[in-house]
């Protein structure tokens, strides 16, 4: 597969062709203009040279294709896409950051992963890298944008914030109330998950995904599970895919309960806020009867999945009921429904330019939903959702109840299809070893990407992740221009955006 046209069939619809860095740009082009978006961008070491990996998805039908990029480990560069694609050029700057892989002419060069006290010349995620060497040689602070005139003041905000949230510094430009501009700042913690998978069996590293971050266990050890199928031509049936998509909703419920709640905590409405920690309650317990863990965690594997309990559809109807009553009551309030209407819009061009996920992106009015766009052919797809699409944090808090419904009854048809049946093993064994195999859910924040590399030795050699927040932070700041510094907690919650899923 020498040239830009070549392809094979490497995984579930899915085709890869080799391509060289110059033609690069003409490749990613075609494919853009095709239909598809830039789902992932992976830096790979693989000896004796370094190879980047482009993951480009389209719907309507299911097409996956990825650009395969060898590159010179003397000097690795490629044609930066950035301006054809926004997330591939977020995607890029952390390929430089971790790997040392060059894109040319990229519009913003400066590191995105990489903070002040990394050694220059020191890419953690090469073969070669070591222990981290000491500090010296310092790049200096970032280069945030300095915003000067008339009243012109600067508010800045953590890295360290209170509750268990993860570091993040945010830095307001102000007049008076009103931001001017905002800077987010994260990575505060590089934990280095992408290279703790290296070297473990699928079934070892199994516990690292679900951890990935903390709230979609599901999310993240079902994409791992699906890329490691993929790789490894193991087909699960329709059983197992069903008891997935069940799981995938408990966990949609209880975090959108929570984000209800914590939203309407932020205009003051501390009563409802502690109806929805009831309520949330409730699903953890449901959770725990479910699969023995709060979290969801224990109950997917690769190859198959295993209950020790269905929920009880009538109990979540009723569960469902009571977020109802809490969310009317929200948007029956005036002051509620003032401070969430027309706030930190986000327009459906700003969504689609950023690449936005999830309900972020339907409140925009795009129509992106994974559970669609990648079915799984023995589950149910979700109803449509209505016209919340003014992109204000009022329309990100209204398609999170729509989903809190849609995912009650989605339960509900998949228990009936289920039929008592708790466990589902593999229906065959596993084709190959070794290969490449990408996994794509519908986490509860947007689509969770995983993409695996497994050895003749069936040890992962390369695990790449992308959460849903990773495209989502940066439209954050977007959305907080022309509004006030004390709505910026109300905007962050409607967003509810991982620290962990980004820093990884």
């Amino acid at each position: 597969m020498s040239s830009g046209t070549a392809r094979a069939p490497v995984g579930w619809h899915r085709t890869a062709r080799t391509v060289t860095p110059d033609q690069l740009p003409a490749q990613a082009a075609g494919l853009l203009d095709a239909g598809f978006r830039v789902a992932l961008v992976a830096g790979h070491d693989d000896g004796d040279r370094l190879r980047a990996v482009y993951l480009f998805t389209a719907a309507a039908p299911d097409r996956r294709v990825e650009l395969l990029v060898p590159l010179d480990p003397d000097r690795p560069r490629v044609p930066s896409i950035a301006a054809l694609s926004f997330p591939a050029g977020r995607f890029e700057r952390e390929m430089r950051d971790l790997f040392g892989i060059v894109p040319v002419d990229h519009p913003l060069p400066r590191r995105l992963v990489r903070h002040f006290h990394w050694p220059r010349g020191w890419y953690p995620m090469r073969d070669d890298a070591g222990d981290p060497p000491a500090f010296g040689d310092q790049d200096g602070p970032y280069p945030f944008r300095s915003v000067e005139g008339p009243g012109v003041y600067e508010i800045p905000v953590g890295p360290v914030h209170a509750g268990m949230i993860g570091p993040g510094h945010f830095r307001f430009s102000v007049v008076g109330e009103t931001i001017l501009n905002l800077k987010a700042r994260l990575w505060f913690v590089h934990r280095g998950v992408e290279k703790l998978f290296q070297g473990r069996t699928p079934q070892d590293a199994l516990e690292l995904a679900e951890r990935i971050s903390g709230d979609t266990s599901v999310g993240h050890a079902l994409a791992f599970c699906q890329a490691v199928e993929d790789a490894r031509s193991v087909d699960v049936g329709p059983d197992a895919a069903r008891l997935r998509a069940l799981l995938l909703e408990l966990e949609r419920l209880y975090n959108h309960v929570t984000d209800i709640g914590a939203m309407c905590n932020d205009v003051g409405h501390s009563v409802l806020h502690s109806h929805a920690g009831r309520i949330r309650e409730e699903l953890l317990r449901v959770n725990d009867r479910v699969t023995g863990s709060r979290l969801l965690r224990g109950a997917v594997h690769p190859g198959g999945t295993v209950l020790a309990a269905l929920p009880d559809p009538v109990r979540l109807r009723m569960i469902a009921a009571d977020a109802a009553e809490v969310a009317a009551l929200a948007l029956g309030h005036s002051g509620v429904l003032d401070r969430f209407t027309g706030t930190a819009v986000l327009t459906a061009r700003q969504a689609h330019d950023l690449g936005a996920l999830g309900y972020v992106a339907r409140a925009s009015g795009l129509s992106v939903d994974a559970r669609r766009d990648h079915p799984v052919a023995a589950v149910p797809l979700p109803r449509a959702a209505p016209a919340h699409a003014g992109g204000d944090v009022l329309a990100r808090f209204q398609v999170r109840c729509h989903e809190i419904a849609t995912s009650v009854e989605m339960i509900t048809e998949l228990v009936g299809l289920l039929d008592g049946c708790r466990s589902a093993p593999a229906t065959g064994a596993a084709g190959r070893v070794a290969g490449s195999g990408v996994g794509i859910v519908e986490g509860w924040r947007g689509t969770v990407v995983h993409r695996v590399e497994i050895g003749a030795d069936g040890l992962l050699r390369r695990v790449k992740i992308v959460d849903p927040s990773f495209l989502n932070w940066p439209a954050l700041p977007v959305v907080m221009a022309d509004t006030i510094v004390p709505d910026f907690p109300l905007v962050n919650k409607s967003f509810g955006l991982s620290y962990a899923g980004n820093d990884l």
